[in-house]
């Protein structure tokens, strides 16, 4: 009997962060889903369901660089019931080297400055664990998650 992933035990606690959940997408997230699943109809450009979204004064170069002039962002296009496209019953689709990076990143919290070493409440299984330990739970490791971290920021500020 194999043993049921951890974010498929999150998910029979209820919504999980691949519903009803705003993705960002860098360009280069656009190009990697695009290359791995053949269309490029997987986004949009809106304005954040929660407009305390907008106020990111704790981290100016994501405010900056994110949010466009009408307040909209490109995030991940949601199926029926605010579920991400590309939620299956088994979890993501997508390899782990094509998901957006702020979904790689999750349920970490961060700025520009660095990793914040703190969990995002939304996250249902942040209530149980530490960072540290979710973190191993989930397969990633602290290096790995830096990397993506930098990779996030520096991909922001390309406008390609």
């Amino acid at each position: 009997m194999a043993t049921e992933s951890i974010c498929g035990r999150c998910a029979g606690l209820g919504k999980t962060c691949c519903q009803e959940t705003e993705i960002y997408l860098t360009t280069r997230d656009v190009q990697r889903i695009t290359a791995y699943v053949g269309r490029a109809d997987f986004h949009e450009y809106r304005r954040p369901a929660d407009p305390t979204y907008l106020d990111q004064a704790d981290d100016p170069a994501w405010q900056s660089q994110t949010i466009r002039a009408d307040g909209s962002r490109r995030v991940l296009k949601w199926r029926e019931l605010g579920n991400c496209l590309f939620l299956g019953a088994h979890g993501c689709q997508l390899p782990m080297t094509t998901r957006p990076l702020v979904c790689r990143l999750h349920p970490l919290t961060y700025t520009q400055a660095g990793l914040a070493g703190v969990l995002d409440q939304r996250c249902l299984l942040a209530h149980r664990q530490s960072a540290e330990g979710l973190i191993e739970a989930l397969g990633m490791t602290l290096t790995q998650t830096r990397g993506w971290h930098l990779q996030l920021y520096t991909e922001i500020f390309d406008r390609e």
